[in-house]
């Protein structure tokens, strides 16, 4: 069994990662607006995988008998100043994500609930690659965005990026 305490934090989190969803959705919207629809496809991917977490959790909440409580989802921002305003915002709101996530992992550890240490471990991992991808597409889009043709490459780039559920697991 979960405590109320991890319960609460796990919903939380459930929350961020449905708001991420929005939140990269609304990224993608403003690159389709830009005709930059492999950028826009790499947002998409983005938001489906925050669903994918969030689906994880509510899953995991259910399997440890923790109450269920569906949060609010706050609307996400939907206007932005360029292509690295909006990647430099992804980075942020990942940081984000993962202190977030390290919150529930210390509270887990203090109440020696090692089944959710041990169910966030994934996420801990998944975050270093987030953040990490976030970091290093911040690099390339500051490097091309002032150049057409590399912009084009790297829009080219992105939109080979599929969705993979069996990744997510």
């Amino acid at each position: 069994m979960v405590t109320d305490k991890i319960a609460k934090l796990i919903n939380e989190q459930i929350t961020k990662e449905q708001y991420a969803a929005h939140y990269y959705l609304s990224m993608s919207a403003w690159f389709s607006s830009k005709d930059l629809d492999g950028i826009a496809n790499y947002f998409r991917v983005q938001s489906k995988e925050e669903l994918m977490h969030a689906d994880k959790m509510f899953d995991y909440l259910n399997d440890v008998g923790g109450e269920i409580v569906i949060g609010e989802i706050p609307k996400p921002p939907h206007e932005f100043e360029s292509a690295i305003d909006i990647f430099e915002k992804a980075l942020e709101h990942e940081k984000i994500v993962t202190k977030s996530i390290f919150n529930i992992v210390k509270n887990a550890n203090d109440e020696s609930d090692f089944a959710t240490t041990s169910f966030l471990q994934w996420f801990i991992n998944e975050q270093v690659e987030e953040e990490a991808n976030a970091s290093q597409y911040v690099t390339k889009i500051k490097m091309v965005s002032d150049n057409p043709s590399a912009l084009y490459l790297f829009d080219q780039e992105l939109a080979q990026r599929v969705f993979d559920p069996a990744a997510e697991k």
